[in-house]
């Protein structure tokens, strides 16, 4: 008597977004790949989203009615001088065992499917150029290099902040009026910090960041601003946001929150998304003294590294963070455009 065939079993597999009740799977799934729990970085990311569910894409991919990947993501608004509404792509992950079935490709369709659909033209993420694996995968899924510079800066090497911060020196006004890292000469003798008031960005502040953003920018973004501040004091333990103030105004705002885990980090890292300073104010060392409150607070919470993003054409803004001792990070910005 010959033996029957065995039956072949078909793989099932559905897109879905997340649920809190996948934080134990998605943080399995990740702490294999990486070798790392990350489960409080997770369950941050998954209560924003129930927050603010238009502002987060995060999807699961089920492979026989279990997780077997996942996709979180965040919309951008003005970060980093964004004009263009777009997704930044936070962490992903398809379990070891899933992989090679075409699992993350199905994933990545669904998500660029649901970014689209929600008006955002592109997504956005980052790599460290050492991750052969993952930029393979999204060499495969079409993304590209981004027209941005990835900056960073070890704050144990920065003097910003630290013991040998040097006080503010004469220095000729810069010809650029939007210079807004160079003291004038009448200003100089003592720490930027201690001269100009800084302290964390509260509610209070709306009117003039919205204010100092325009005249910075030359657009209304109040919208994003307020999105953004309002992130900030509901998620208290990753936003580290800051405003300067001078004769009673806000004068210059820097927002930056610290990153336990995107873009698969193990480590914490502070992200800049956006430093903005009043033209009518430029050249009094503002710019100067938010960073180096910043870097103090960031050093106070065990933080190492900060990082941040520049279009590879906004050469002032760019030279505020080298002379600030920011250099180009081992990390690469990626995009892909999503069709209309």
């Amino acid at each position: 008597m010959q033996a029957q065939p065995e039956k072949l079993v078909r793989s099932e597999r559905k897109t879905r977004f997340l649920q809190p009740r996948d934080l134990h799977a998605v943080v399995s799934i990740d702490a294999a790949l990486a070798g790392r729990a990350r489960g409080a970085y997770f369950e941050r990311r998954l209560a924003a989203a129930q927050r603010d569910p238009e502002r987060h894409v995060q999807l699961a991919v089920e492979e026989n009615g279990v997780l077997a990947g996942f996709m979180l993501g965040r919309a951008l608004e003005g970060e980093f001088g964004r004009s263009e509404p777009a997704v930044r792509l936070e962490a992903l992950g398809v379990a070891a065992a899933a992989q090679g079935r075409g699992l993350g490709t199905a994933l990545a369709a669904a998500f660029e499917g649901e970014s689209a659909r929600r008006g955002l033209q592109e997504i956005r993420t980052a790599a460290l150029w050492r991750e052969h694996a993952l930029l393979a995968f999204l060499d495969r899924a079409g993304y590209r290099l981004a027209p941005a510079h990835v900056l960073d800066c070890a704050l144990a090497d920065a003097e910003l902040g630290s013991s040998r911060e040097a006080p503010l020196e004469p220095a000729a006004a810069p010809a650029d009026p939007n210079d807004y890292g160079t003291p004038r000469p009448a200003e100089s003798g003592s720490l930027a910090r201690d001269r100009i008031e800084v302290g964390v960005l509260g509610q209070d502040d709306m009117e003039g960041v919205a204010r100092v953003d325009r005249r910075h920018t030359g657009r209304e973004r109040r919208g994003y601003l307020c999105r953004a501040l309002g992130e900030a004091l509901a998620d208290s333990a990753v936003r580290v946001s800051l405003a300067a103030r001078t004769d009673g105004s806000v004068a210059g705002f820097v927002m930056a929150r610290v990153d336990y885990g995107d873009f698969g980090r193990t480590e914490p890292v502070a992200v800049i998304d956006t430093v903005g300073v009043d033209p009518l104010r430029a050249r009094q060392g503002i710019g100067r003294a938010l960073l180096s409150q910043l870097f103090m607070n960031l050093a106070g919470l065990g933080v190492e590294r900060v990082e941040t993003v520049v279009a590879a054409g906004n050469l002032e803004l760019m030279g505020f963070f080298y002379r600030a001792g920011f250099g180009p990070s081992e990390r690469l910005a990626l995009v892909k455009r999503l069709s209309a």
